[in-house]
């Protein structure tokens, strides 16, 4: 917990209920006395924001406007505290305001798609886990405006948005050149991977994502700039991110190869490789165990080493 100083940028830290522990938020200042991301929305959180704020010589309604590295709750938690202008990605809108029917489409098209991974029809419940992360969220937020590649940050000179879709359909990065500061969201962490999220589309029977190969290709984005510095929206700072990004391609393809080593014995499904890779948390982290397998089959695919065996009662089989 706590707050860190840079140049006009102030982190403040505060606890969450997740595995991946503390989130960071960040009071850039600017035009505008700005909240880049607005962490969880849990009582220990709120207290914790508003003590970081008093130490850094801040109250909340000091704050004039939020921006959005994306939309997971422990990002947007305590939006709702907040009667500023809100911009993030346009795929934020729908669940800063907690829009019903984007919400039940969402289980709708994860019940469909638990069927294709071959999930057994008395354990499609395990999409109901799906929802247990939204309490932490907000409900009554709107976005003022929509931020996309290229857009300078509303009252934040010399800031430039880049999307980098993978870890979230709605991720921006925010850079400035001018140090080599990278507002890094949870694109690129230090100590763990980001998991690449398997998320509905904005419209019912698009095709759906394919994040990890989106992430690669956000990771790369990243690692050909100029980048001094990340701050990182979990963790500590990033100052090789270059190297650090290596890394995660490195033990990606590690991964992939894990898994083509499993299908090269028998023809399986994804939530069977799924089982194998996560037996003691699949069943508890459903969204992020199926989201990792889904990506490392999207990338074996794409690399053309598997290829579907067979498909039975709806579920796809596939083969190394």
């Amino acid at each position: 917990m706590g707050i860190k100083t840079y140049d006009k940028i102030i982190k403040i830290t505060v606890p969450t209920p997740f595995p991946i522990g503390d989130v960071n938020t960040y009071l850039v200042k600017g035009d505008r006395l700005t909240l880049i991301d607005a962490g969880i929305n849990t009582p220990e959180a709120r207290v914790a924001f508003q003590l970081g704020l008093a130490e850094a010589g801040y109250k909340v309604s000091d704050i004039e406007q939020v921006i959005l590295t994306h939309h997971h709750p422990d990002h947007i938690g305590l939006l709702d505290d907040f009667d500023v202008d809100i911009y993030g990605h346009t795929y934020c809108g729908n669940w800063i305001s907690y829009n019903e029917s984007f919400l039940n489409w969402r289980r709708e098209f994860f019940i469909d798609l638990f069927h294709v991974f071959g999930v057994p029809k008395e354990m499609i419940q395990l999409a109901n886990n799906l929802d247990n992360t939204l309490k932490f969220g907000c409900e009554k937020s709107v976005l003022t405006g929509e931020l996309k590649e290229g857009d300078e940050l509303p009252a934040l000179p010399g800031w430039r948005v880049l999307e980098t879709p993978g870890h979230a359909q709605s991720h921006l990065v925010f850079y400035r050149e001018k140090d080599g500061f990278l507002l890094a969201g949870d694109h690129v962490l230090k100590t763990v991977s980001s998991n690449p999220l398997l998320e509905p589309p904005s419209a019912r029977g698009a095709e759906r994502s394919k994040p990890l190969l989106q992430y690669n290709n956000s990771l790369r984005k990243v690692k050909n700039m100029d980048i001094q510095q990340a701050l990182t929206g979990h963790g500590n700072d990033i100052k090789s991110i270059h190297s650090l990004i290596e890394r995660r391609f490195v033990r990606q393809y590690e991964r992939a190869m894990l898994i083509l080593s499993m299908l090269k014995e028998k023809p399986m499904t994804i939530f069977e490789v799924c089982i194998k890779l996560f037996p003691e948390v699949y069943k508890k982290e459903t969204g992020l165990t199926l989201s990792e397998t889904a990506g490392q089959f999207d990338y074996l695919l794409e690399r053309g080493d598997i290829q579907v065996e067979s498909i039975k009662n709806g579920a796809i089989y596939y083969r190394g």
